[in-house]
C-alpha cells in the first residue's frame, strides 16, 4: 500500500475580525487563525472549504 500525499489549503487572514458575527469569529479560530497576516496550511477537505466559503470576506487561499 502507498502513501498518497495529501493535498493541502493555505489560508491567510488577510481582514480583522473585529466587528464580525461570533460565529464568523468561531470559524476563524477553527481554522487555526490568530492574528492578522497569520497563515495556516491545513488538508483540504470539505468541511475545510466549507468555513472557508464561509469567511471569504476575512480569509484569502494561498
Amino acid at each position: 500500500m502507498t502513501d498518497t500525499p495529501k493535498k493541502t489549503v493555505t489560508v491567510k487572514l488577510v481582514r480583522s475580525i473585529a466587528g464580525t458575527r461570533e460565529s464568523h469569529r468561531a470559524t476563524v479560530r477553527g481554522l487555526g487563525l490568530r492574528k492578522l497576516n497569520s497563515t495556516k496550511t491545513l488538508e483540504d477537505t470539505p468541511a475545510v472549504r466549507g468555513m472557508i466559503t464561509k469567511v471569504q470576506y476575512l480569509v484569502q487561499v494561498i
